[in-house]
């Protein structure tokens, strides 16, 4: 047999990467092919370019040079055509930056490099160049032999052509003509990852994958202009980990840590291979500009557009007033200085302002909102303001007109609020909307301004710092939810610039690949395409051997850590008696991470690292920090029973968190502690304060003294959905009760119930446990519990082809014993634990239609029965209908409206969802639920977020009770709607206070309809609980009910956990995944 060698290994493995969901035209296959790259004749290939053309472009083609490298095991050479070329340059003039009041430079500096070669036609493969900036592509042009007109004058657009004899001695080469300097730049880079070189190789030791031949296949491609114009991330709190990082890897700067020209030359290089083009610095600890004098040349030199947070108007960092200028950062007290300041910044900047985007306005001191002024001050003095900041501009630039200088001023927290006050925006300056700090856009563009010259855009959250808690620890983005805000964002026209807050930027490497994929090409990545996204994502980093089960893994890891945020997590959120939620939870999650490592154990050595940063280690964080919290709530649950358990949950929480401190370490010491300080950040201790604890801390524990015998005895019982025991005395039953009541069964119901055994003494014992009924069965009758045995869980189920035919009500008794009584015996008689027994069967005309049980009924948004036309048909409304956003939400998915660009409806204008049901208990207030995103008023509170919904007997002939929610409330100021803070945490409107609470009359049992109404875009419906009486508290609302048409008595439906919800995400229907 003959053997494989490693390179023919790994390419059987990795098959040939291309650029994530763009035209591929690169491959190791001849056939078909018009040019070949390498191998065969090519020693040596040259990649072209023009000595007049951008440093920045012929930077970037010696990277693809240094690309072939990696891939082939030769680096290609770089020439710009002329014999004894010194390497390219840049030159500038560094800012001298000992003062920072009075602009002055320091004389003339270089960036230089990359080296070139002398000329070889023979060997040129490649040629690169921008259309006007450099005489090869203008040659060509000029000479018909390549053909723009598809991309001249169009915004960061390319082509790549194979032209035969484009020079002399060069037979044929592939060309790649841009509009614009990073027009060019995206197609050298659009190679690179084609070949195999992935734009995370250095931030997330993404494998290089090897081939030796590789082919052109395609004549002509044409890619552009991007989606967004600006596309851009955010470093932002960047203490500990980053800075950390920075601090360990590179010198102080004169001001702080060193955030200086190495560290930004690796994010602009990574900025421009994820085809993103904008960049706000890093704020907390570094003064961008300041720090390294070449900070702010080399991101023009690298053609990447630098800007400044929302808090940082006109080029200059928060930290630089405060540190070199007198007064107080107040324009109504300290204009003079505040305007000196600006014109400084727009000096500094002009060389530059070709790659420059203005941030307009003006915040309070570190990030607050402006302070002492009324509001009409306020606005009155920003516009005021305004209109100075643009005089400066222009005047700074030599009069330009302001006009064509790209601003922009966020509408950030209350700045959003101004605009309703009377703050004036001039129409050229883009409106940056923001979220809410959680990822749901809190205001779009009104039809009424989408033609703004300025246009519009989005600062979004990956990470945050502030209410209702922070989180900055690790990736907790749920990818469709992306997928579906900025579609949203796009179809309202906010299309100018999107800008995402990244933290520190490890460990967030997926969501911000895929934020800024949504971005460049919006319309090939649609809403619902984020599972397709994330399997070509693997494949690009991992092959195609692995894609599918990776991207399964991406998309149930974005969802699990995405319901509740990692800081957000405490023992009280999931329940350990309500529906088996809890240990559901952690299911999951056990699941999640044994298929994780399954992965990380057949991939190839260098693979592992890159997994185990962006796949493995995020999988099994989060099982262990959903351990330590579950296992900390039945710690509380085992101490109130007085569980010797109890205990026996403190150990295993011990043991999580030395887990949670060895996996820091395995991180700490990958690839020789090349990433170390990363997971510095804590993320366990938040004990309703919003800000990092300063050290990890585990949550309260309640250890249970062993010594002694409980007073009631040295065996317990406890039941499903109680905290209570028996035998003894607790606030759960009345005092000296010797019973407990499980939740009732019946066939539409959960198929068992159960109820624990437990040692609360010192002693091994035996118990028993008997039922009178044949029908009613025990998983066991009988046991042994003690100090050093395991609790015993006991499920009760019916069979209900023996029990009495419906209709039949009954509460049977199970008697449970231990011989082990004692003194105790004195005090507290024999325990009885009681089931209630339904059998009842609905009638046979109704056919399909969810079925009450336990006196509720819980139905996903998705399962709806069938889409009511709307009443009233109009040009509005003819093509809007319902659709179901899968991998969405806490669960499984959501159902809400398209188009996007809908306009908000009325009931009669709007389609309708209908559910059929099944109810049995009549009452005066059922109480309906409507679990639903937690998304805002994005058309503004005077067109707030709506939806109608009515629940009338299905016989009912008149009109129905129809009633109107609007969930969202106003905001005022710097504060968000009221029960915004429980939405945010919860991930979902529904499960605090009474925001989508509606109450009906139930007035006898039989067939009903509940229908809703979504009245616009953005009222996406997970979960529906009508609440008869039966509802107990849980995160995620009780399981979905037996669905008549779809589900069978005694079929394979269970009904104990969500996870055997039809559709949810790693639950039982999704197995075969």
């Amino acid at each position: 047999m003959k053997l494989l060698t490693w390179a023919a290994l790994t390419a059987a493995l990795f098959p040939l990467a291309h650029a994530l969901g763009q035209e591929r035209i690169i491959s190791t296959d001849p056939k078909g092919s018009v040019l070949q790259l390498a191998g065969g004749r090519i020693k040596r290939g040259q990649i072209l370019v023009s000595p007049n053309d951008y440093w920045g472009v012929i930077r970037a083609a010696g990277d693809l040079a240094l690309d072939f490298g990696r891939v082939t095991g030769v680096n290609y050479t770089l020439s710009n055509g002329q014999r004894g070329s010194r390497p390219a340059v840049y030159t500038y003039r560094p800012v001298d930056n000992t003062d920072n009041v009075n602009y002055k430079t320091t004389g003339v500096a270089n960036f230089t490099g990359p080296a070139y070669s002398d000329p070889s036609p023979a060997d040129t493969v490649i040629i690169a160049g921008t259309i006007g900036n450099s005489t090869l592509i203008d040659k060509l042009i000029s000479s018909k032999l390549l053909d723009v007109s598809a991309i001249r004058g169009k915004w960061e657009s390319f082509t790549s052509q194979v032209i035969t004899s484009p020079i002399p001695g060069c037979p044929k080469a592939l060309v790649i003509a841009g509009s614009d300097p990073r027009g060019t730049i995206y197609g050298i880079y659009d190679i690179s990852e084609q070949i195999g070189v992935s734009p995370w190789y250095f931030w997330a030791d993404s494998p290089v994958r090897k081939s030796k031949n590789l082919y052109v296949t395609k004549q002509k491609k044409v890619q552009g202009p991007p989606s967004v114009k600006y596309r851009g991330l955010f470093l932002n709190d960047e203490q500990p980990a980053l800075t950390n990082w920075v601090a360990s890897r590179w010198k102080d700067t004169p001001y702080g840590p060193g955030y200086g020209a190495e560290f930004y030359s690796l994010v602009f290089e990574l900025i421009l291979r994820l085809r993103a083009n904008y960049l706000w610095p890093a704020i907390w600890a570094t003064m961008f500009e300041v720090d390294d004098p070449r900070n702010q040349p080399l991101a023009d030199a690298y053609e990447v557009v630098i800007g400044s947070s929302h808090t940082e108007p006109l080029m200059r960092a928060q930290n630089e007033f405060g540190k070199f200028y007198e007064g107080p950062w107040a324009y109504n007290l300290n204009n003079k200085t505040i305007d000196e300041y600006f014109r400084y910044g727009v000096q500094r900047a002009k060389p530059y302002a070709r790659n420059s985007l203005w941030t307009m306005g003006m915040r309070g001191t570190g990030d607050t909102a402006i302070e002492g002024l009324g509001v009409e001050h306020i606005v009155s003095m920003l516009n005021t303001l305004v209109q100075n900041q643009r005089q400066i501009i222009s005047e700074g630039l030599d009069g330009v007109d302001i006009t064509t200088v790209p601003q922009m001023w966020c509408l950030y927290k209350e700045v959003m609020t101004y605009l309703f006050y009377g703050l004036q925006v001039p129409d050229d300056v883009t409106l940056l909307w923001a979220d809410d700090n959680a990822g749901n856009v809190r205001r779009l563009p009104l039809k009424s301004e989408q033609g703004r010259a300025g246009g519009a855009g989005v600062y979004y959250h990956f990470d945050y710092v502030g209410g209702p808690r922070n989180y900055k620890w690790i990736n907790t983005v749920q990818l469709s939810k992306t997928t579906e805000q900025m579609h949203l964002s796009y179809a309202r026209g906010a299309d100018r610039i999107w800008i995402v807050n990244v933290g520190d930027l490890k460990a967030l490497e997926i969501p911000i690949n895929h934020y800024f994929d949504l971005a460049y090409d919006i319309r090939r990545w649609g809403l619902d395409s984020t599972f397709d996204w994330a399997k070509a994502y693997a494949e690009r980093e991992f092959g195609a051997q692995f894609a599918a089960d990776i991207a399964d893994v991406m998309m149930k890891y974005a969802m699990y850590a995405g319901r509740r945020r990692f800081e957000l997590l405490e023992p009280h959120v999931y329940s350990v008696i309500n529906y088996n939620e809890a240990d559901a939870i952690l299911q999951q999650w056990a699941e999640l991470s044994a298929k994780a490592q399954a992965i990380y154990d057949r991939l190839p050595a260098d693979a592992k690292p890159s997994f185990f940063q962006t796949v493995l280690h995020p999988a099994l964080a989060g099982e262990i920090v959903h351990k330590i919290q579950i296992g900390a709530a039945k710690n509380r649950l085992y101490a109130g029973q007085w569980r010797n358990a109890a205990n026996k949950q403190i150990q295993e929480v011990l043991t999580l968190s030395a887990a949670d401190a060895n996996l820091t370490k395995r991180w700490d010491a990958l690839l020789d502690g090349k990433w170390k300080h990363f997971m510095d950040q804590t993320h366990l201790g938040y004990d309703g304060y919003w800000q990092q604890p300063m050290r990890n801390a585990l949550p309260p524990l309640v250890y249970v003294q062993p010594d002694f015998v409980a007073l009631s005895g040295e065996v317990g019982f406890g039941v499903e959905a109680n905290n209570g025991t028996v035998p003894g005395d607790d606030r759960y039953h009345p005092n000296s009760g010797a019973s407990l009541t499980l939740p009732p069964l019946d066939p539409y119901g959960p198929v068992t119930r159960y109820f624990d055994v437990f040692s609360r003494g010192v002693r091994e014992c035996t118990w028993k446990a008997a039922v009178a009924q044949p029908w009613v069965k025990l998983s066991r009758a009988e046991g042994r519990v003690g100090p050093n045995l395991a609790d015993q869980r006991v499920y009760v189920s019916i069979d209900w082809s023996r029990a009495p035919k419906a209709p039949f009500e009954q509460t049977i008794a199970i008697n449970v014993s231990s011989p082990c009584r004692d003194m105790d015996r004195y005090g507290f008689p024999e325990p009885v634990l009681y089931l209630p027994v339904q059998n009842r069967v609905v009638p046979s005309s109704f056919k399909k239609g969810f079925v009450e049980s336990d006196k509720h009924v819980s139905m996903l948004g998705a399962h709806y029965s069938r889409i009511i036309p709307p009443k009233e048909r109009t040009a509005e409304n003819v093509n809007v209908t319902y659709h179901i956003f899968e991998h969405y939400g806490r669960t499984s998915s959501a159902v809400g409206l398209v188009p996007l660009t809908t306009e908000k409806l009325t009931v009669d204008t709007a389609p309708g969802l209908e559910y059929d049901l099944y109810l049995w208990t009549n009452t005066s207030s059922a109480k309906v639920t409507v679990f639903i995103s937690p998304s805002l008023n994005y058309l503004g509170d005077d067109t707030p977020l709506e939806y109608a919904i009515s629940l009338a007997p299905a016989s009912s002939s008149s009109s129905y009770d129809i009633k109107s929610v609007r969930p969202v409330g106003p905001t005022v100021g710097t504060g968000m709607p009221a029960g915004w803070d429980g939405a945010v945490a919860d991930n979902v409107w529904g499960r605090h206070e009474n925001y989508t609470v509606s109450t009906f009359a139930v007035p006898e049992a039989g067939a009903y309809k509940l229908r809703l109404w979504a009245l616009m875009p953005s009222i996406l419906v997970q979960k529906i609980v009508i609440d008869l009486g039966g509802a107990r508290q849980s995160y995620l609302g009780p399981p979905e009910s037996f669905l008549v048409g779809r589900d069978a008595v005694g079929g394979r439906r269970n009904a104990t956990s969500f996870l055997n919800e039809v559709g949810t995400v790693g639950g039982w229907s999704s197995k075969k995944n």
